[in-house]
């Protein structure tokens, strides 16, 4: 890794790879979470030659979606939504992500049409990878929306969307997607390294030493900042929408027999690979989290302790079950929005231990851009007939390329 005019990140070629690519290419990756806080954008300069991959980001943003629009988003997230807002919200979303990339570019000073594609995760509304039977036959299936042709027709540029689905038909989780750049950015010959994201949901990838796409783990280890910005949106009537810097959580005790309770969910009983989202702790679960904390008599600050404590416990509790028996984690890289609740980088750190803990941006990348540089980076990789999944982390039948690429009008 050396740094150059920019942040340049370095790893050598995947050896999956299909065929060689020598041009430079301008990406902007754009990620709206599980948080449903705002669009992610990173404009990332990408090529491979000389065998490595040389990934240059450089300019990133959030741009956070309007109160009206976040609630609708956390609105169509319940399994009753009714079809017409989801459909609606599909295209307003797209404005959103567009008006995003188009700003990234002027603030890089890069001309749009000098711009070769944008990969948008989109946002996910339901996420159902576990099979259900339907009609006599069990499915699987996902819905990510901010509609590609939208972005397409108000930027110019070709854009790349619906990652998840071709790994989903592979008989994949369809996620974590992310450990693929993970592998590429934060990958060490001698250190086993834990790459942790701390957004709505928690999720970490495994790297040990030398990984290759074959030896890596990575899985949603449960909720992450989407259960404590719940129950402090519940606690105070949509006044705050999270806990800042974990304060409150902080003033507060851990309830130990609530936190052995909330840990029996059955979620934290399942081997990998898994992955989830709102539809295991959105709503219903904050409604009972909240419930369940007014019967002990918890006070606001015990629980929102004890939710901090709980992902920082299912994140451990992960660890200890399914890497450290085999593995040796000597670094914890952490990213996304909770690496801002100190309160839970403490339990973190503490839980943790012996491992060092530190931010992506020891790395030299901004801590709440790494998805989206993701997303920029399988984004190139469809655009050049390269998978972007990893079998080892969404437990598909063989690497899938993703996506679905929309062209401009």
């Amino acid at each position: 890794m050396r740094e150059e005019n920019g942040i340049v990140l370095w790893k050598e070629h995947l050896n999956f790879s299909v065929r060689k690519i020598e041009r430079t290419m301008r990406i902007i990756g754009l990620m709206s979470g599980t948080s449903a806080d705002g669009v992610d954008a990173a404009l990332v300069e990408l090529e491979e030659s000389a065998g490595s991959l040389h990934c240059k980001l450089t300019a990133w943003l959030c741009r956070p979606w309007e109160p009206e629009i976040r609630a609708a988003i956390l609105d169509a997230c319940r399994p009753d939504a009714p079809l017409q807002k989801i459909a609606l919200l599909n295209y307003r979303l797209a404005e959103g992500f567009a008006d995003a990339a188009l700003q990234l570019a002027a603030k890089a000073e890069i001309p749009m049409n000098q711009i070769d594609a944008i990969a948008s995760h989109g946002q996910t509304v339901w996420h159902q990878p576990e099979p259900i039977v339907m009609a006599d036959m069990p499915v699987t299936g996902t819905l990510q929306i901010g509609e590609p042709a939208v972005i397409a027709a108000r930027t110019g540029r070709c854009v790349i969307a619906d990652f998840r689905c071709a790994d989903m038909a592979l008989g994949g989780q369809g996620a974590p997607l992310v450990p693929l750049a993970d592998l590429l950015l934060f990958a060490h010959q001698e250190e086993g390294r834990l790459v942790l994201n701390l957004g709505g949901i928690a999720n970490i990838t495994y790297l040990p030493p030398s990984a290759t796409p074959e030896s890596i783990l990575a899985f949603d280890t449960g909720p992450g900042n989407m259960l404590l910005d719940g129950l402090i949106a519940h606690f105070t009537d949509g006044r705050l929408q999270y806990d800042r810097g974990g304060e409150l959580a902080k003033k507060g005790e851990v309830d130990e027999n609530f936190l052995e309770d909330c840990l029996c969910h059955p979620y934290f009983l399942k081997p990998p690979p898994k992955s989830t989202g709102r539809e295991a702790f959105g709503s219903k679960y904050i409604q009972w989290f909240a419930h369940q904390a007014g019967e002990r008599g918890c006070s606001v600050e015990t629980t929102l302790a004890t939710a901090t404590a709980l992902t920082a416990e299912t994140v451990a509790r992960a660890c200890r079950e399914w890497i450290l028996p085999k593995n040796a984690i000597h670094t914890v890289i952490a990213g996304g929005g909770g690496v801002h609740n100190f309160t839970l980088m403490q339990m973190l750190t503490k839980q943790l231990a012996p491992a060092r803990v530190t931010r992506h941006a020891e790395f030299g990348l901004p801590d709440d851009a790494k998805e989206a540089v993701a997303f920029a980076i399988l984004g190139y990789r469809t655009l050049n007939g390269l998978p972007g999944s990893l079998p080892a982390a969404t437990g598909a039948s063989r690497p899938a390329i993703l996506g679905k690429i929309v062209h401009p009008p």
